[in-house]
C-alpha cells in the first residue's frame, strides 16, 4: 500500500510538471482563450474516446452521476478559459504564482466536502501564502487584470478537484474525463453559436498552432488530466492541490528559459514566490507528521 501511494505521489509530480509546461504552450498558441479551450477539450475528448474504446471499457454511467459530470465539465471549461485569459493579459509567471493559493482555498473548502474539521496550520499557511502574493502584487500591479482571471481559475480548479475526488470512487478516470470534456465542448459550442464565432477563419490556424494544440490536447490534457483523476484513488484532494502548488515552480522556471523577456520579473516577485514555495513545503511537512501522529 505504501509503495502504491509513493508511486501515485511521484506520478502526481510528473503530472504537475506537465501542467507547468501547459502554461508555456498556452502562451505560445496565438488564438483566443475560448477558442483554445474548445479545441483543447474537443481533441482531448477524441483521444479519450479512442482509448476507452480500445480498452473496451463501458461508456455507461448512472444518469444521476452523468449530470454531476456535466456540471464538473462546465467548471473545467471555465477554469481553463480564465487560466489562458490570465496568461494572455499578463504572463505565465503571474498566472502560476496566483495558483499557489490553491492549497489555501482547498483547506477551507475540503472540510465542507468531506466533513472534516478545518486545520489551524492549513489556514495559517494559507495566510502566509497570501502575504507572499501581496508582495508580488505590490510590485507587479500592472498585471492586476491577469490576477483576477487567475483567481477565478484557481477557485474553479479547487471546486472541480474536490468534486472529482468524490466521483473517482465509482467510475474509471478516463470515462469521467471523457464526459467532463464533452460537457465543456458542448457548453462552449452553445456560446460560440450565439456569438456566431464558427466562421471559416475560426478553423484556419497556422501549422505551428495546430502542432502545439495537439501536444496540449494529448499529453498535457488527455493523459495528464485523466492521470490526475486516477491518483485521487489513493491521494486526497488536498494532497493533490498541495502538490499542484509546485506547478508555479516548474512553470516559472520553464517560462524564464523558454519565453525569456516578458517572463523576467522583479526581485520582489521572486522573493514572494520563494515565500509561497517554502510555505507549501512546510505545509506538506506538517501534514505528514499530523497524519503520522493520528495513525499511532
Amino acid at each position: 500500500m505504501r509503495n502504491d501511494n509513493l508511486k501515485s505521489y511521484l506520478n502526481l509530480h510528473l503530472i504537475v510538471f506537465i501542467w507547468g509546461f501547459t502554461a508555456i504552450l498556452g502562451a505560445l498558441i496565438t488564438i483566443d482563450a475560448e477558442n483554445l479551450v474548445w479545441y483543447r477539450m474537443l481533441i482531448a475528448m477524441i483521444f479519450l474516446g479512442g482509448f476507452i474504446a480500445f480498452k473496451k471499457q463501458s461508456f455507461q454511467v448512472p444518469i444521476k452521476e452523468f449530470f454531476k459530470l456535466i456540471f464538473v465539465g462546465l467548471l473545467i471549461a471555465l477554469h481553463w478559459i480564465f487560466f489562458f485569459k490570465a496568461i494572455h493579459v499578463s504572463n505565465v509567471s503571474i498566472t502560476l504564482s496566483i495558483f499557489s493559493l490553491g492549497a489555501f482555498f482547498a483547506s477551507l473548502l475540503e472540510p465542507l466536502f468531506y466533513g472534516r474539521k478545518v486545520l489551524w496550520y492549513e489556514v495559517l499557511f494559507g495566510l502566509v501564502i497570501i502575504a507572499g502574493l501581496g508582495l508580488i502584487l505590490q510590485v507587479e500591479i500592472k498585471y492586476l487584470e491577469g490576477v483576477y482571471y487567475a483567481l477565478a481559475a484557481i477557485i474553479l480548479g479547487v471546486l472541480f478537484t474536490l468534486m472529482n475526488g468524490k466521483l473517482i470512487s465509482d467510475h474509471e478516470p478516463s470515462v469521467i474525463t471523457f464526459y467532463e470534456f464533452g460537457a465543456g465542448v458542448f457548453f462552449i459550442t452553445i456560446y460560440f453559436l450565439f456569438q456566431g464565432k464558427f466562421t471559416a477563419d475560426f478553423f484556419q490556424m497556422s501549422l505551428n498552432n495546430w502542432v502545439l494544440l495537439l501536444i496540449l490536447a494529448s499529453i498535457c490534457t488527455a493523459y495528464a488530466f485523466t492521470a490526475s483523476v486516477k491518483v485521487m484513488q489513493r491521494l486526497t484532494p488536498y494532497t493533490v492541490m498541495l502538490t499542484t502548488n509546485l506547478e508555479p515552480v516548474y512553470g516559472i522556471v520553464l517560462a524564464y528559459f523558454i519565453l525569456g523577456g516578458k517572463e523576467k520579473m522583479s526581485v520582489e516577485f521572486y522573493i514572494g514566490a520563494v515565500i509561497i514555495i517554502i510555505t507549501v513545503i512546510l505545509n506538506g511537512v506538517f501534514k505528514h507528521y499530523q497524519n503520522k501522529k493520528e495513525n499511532l
